[in-house]
């Protein structure tokens, strides 16, 4: 990866990171289209440590290491990183005030907002 350390991802409760490769390599390219600095606010989250996933039946896009959390500073960074993601084909977008989730689910893409 070209603007990211591994380590940026690893769960915050457990310290495991299970990513999947292609989609940091898919990350890595958005972040180059975007052309800012990410600082990812949650990546991977362990199913069996971390208390989000522990309470699902089964694992979300974040246990499945195809998801992160980005910060956003203004509308003007959500805009560019929610058309870039469009764009690139990630297929979850959750828009938050204060970060801009992407993952690539293998169901319906959908967008929400929290």
């Amino acid at each position: 990866m070209r603007y990211f350390d591994i380590s940026e991802f690893d769960c915050s409760f457990t310290g495991n990171n299970e990513m999947n490769e292609d989609f940091l390599i898919k990350l890595d390219a958005l972040r180059e289209a975007c052309g800012f600095p990410f600082t990812i606010t949650s990546g991977y989250r362990d199913p069996e440590g971390h208390p989000i996933e522990a309470r699902k039946a089964k694992a979300g896009t974040h246990g499945q290491g195809i998801a992160v959390d980005i910060k956003v500073n203004n509308g003007a960074e959500k805009y560019k990183i929610i058309s870039e993601a469009m764009k690139m084909g990630f297929t979850g977008i959750g828009i938050a005030k204060t970060f801009i989730h992407v993952d690539t689910r293998t169901s319906t893409p959908v967008v929400w907002s929290y």
